[in-house]
């Protein structure tokens, strides 16, 4: 196994499946599975997933609403996604653990790093909700700051399209996919992986992103013991 520990990032739309809106419980039991997976295979697994299928804080400033209270309402969407992701491993017998940025002491832990860290040395599942707990960052800003935090060995971007390419495959049909890429190549490039913030925390922290599709089962596993999937980001 190359990764023993792993931050697994999902976006929020990803959950939706075929559905236009909220949760598709197909789709979330697919991923369920696939982490379970993961899980058994003794893999210590965090995750961070966004609230974009439920709302977004941009898309809210943009129709006349303060930037600050839409950012507070996606964050308790990303609370909602993790507790569904909750849910459906612990119907598959996997025992988790939800932290919160933001207290919510009826329904999750405060996130607490060494905590956090205790739970995977127990072999629990951590799932990280309300982002950083702060507005104006991301859940890829979260993402990588909780990485870090806990000394993952990699984040696993899991997304719809198989890795990085030179230009987005679904509107240019010449775009190819890069197998390896430096983080300043993608900077060079002006390519677009996570945010500036999140990735210059990734770059200064030497901290390795893979992005991936996550909706081909067994990419995950297959990435855990080290085979050659998605686009890798590395100094």
């Amino acid at each position: 196994m190359k990764y023993k520990r792993i931050l697994l990032k999902l976006s929020g739309e990803a959950l939706m499946g075929n559905k236009g809106f909220g949760i598709d419980q197909v789709r979330l039991m697919e991923y369920a599975k696939e982490i379970k997976a993961a899980h058994d295979s003794g893999c210590q697994v965090a995750i961070v997933i966004g609230g974009g299928n439920i709302f977004r804080g941009i898309q809210a400033e943009q129709g006349g609403m303060d930037r600050v209270h839409g950012d507070y309402m996606g964050m308790l969407a990303t609370v909602i996604n993790s507790m569904a992701i909750q849910s459906a491993l612990e119907n598959l017998k996997v025992e988790t653990r939800l932290q919160s940025a933001i207290k919510m002491e009826q329904i999750c832990e405060p996130f607490i790093r060494r905590k956090a860290v205790r739970h995977l040395e127990k072999g629990r599942v951590v799932i990280f909700g309300a982002g950083s707990g702060n507005p104006y960052f991301t859940t890829d800003s979260a993402a990588a700051l909780r990485a870090i935090e806990i000394e993952a060995d990699v984040i696993l971007k899991g997304t719809r399209v198989d890795g990085i390419y030179t230009a987005d495959p679904e509107k240019d049909p010449k775009a190819t996919k890069y197998d390896r890429i430096s983080f300043e190549e993608v900077y060079g490039k002006g390519l677009e992986v996570m945010d500036l913030t999140a990735f210059t925390l990734c770059k200064e922290n030497n901290l390795p992103i893979i992005v991936f599709d996550m909706n081909k089962p067994g990419n995950l596993q297959n990435l855990i013991k080290g085979e050659k999937v998605g686009t890798l980001v590395e100094v």
